[in-house]
């Protein structure tokens, strides 16, 4: 019993699958302003979703307290040399995320397959620096810092 959850858990984990997603808002990613891989450009109405973070694209572990992010894989792969997620530049990177009056900044330790170009997931403790696990899906904007 305990090999089958770990291993529902470690697949759950390794398809960049999100825990809590109970409210979608309906809307649509959309960016405003300059390149959000630049510095100073702004995302605005990025999907921010929430997992449990283990072993990560760059090679770190991290748990639910390390206010830690996984990038979309659409942001995170084009900054992968040579097909090693591990020296992606985009590794160890910090974003400043606002939703509703609420900021925190994040290190990006991961890639997110499930999350469309801009979004983000983040550990349960960055997420709720933002609002409640409940929510499971908001849209607030980010910038690199």
């Amino acid at each position: 019993m305990l090999t089958k959850t770990f291993f529902s858990l470690l697949l759950l984990a390794a398809s960049g699958a999100t825990v809590g997603e109970a409210t979608v808002l309906p809307t649509k990613e959309t960016r405003v302003g300059p390149d959000p891989q630049a510095e100073g450009g702004i995302l605005r109405n990025s999907k921010i979703t929430w997992f449990h973070p283990g072993l990560g694209a760059c090679g770190l572990y991290n748990g639910d307290g390390d206010i830690v992010a996984a990038l979309s894989y659409a942001d995170f792969d084009p900054h992968t040399p040579n097909g090693n997620p591990n020296r992606n530049t985009q590794c160890g990177r910090r974003v400043r995320i606002s939703y509703q009056g609420r900021i925190t900044d994040v290190a990006i330790v991961d890639r997110c397959p499930g999350c469309p170009p801009g979004g983000l997931d983040l550990s349960p403790s960055a997420f709720q620096r933002l609002a409640d696990l409940g929510i499971g899906v908001i849209y607030g904007e980010w910038r690199w810092v």
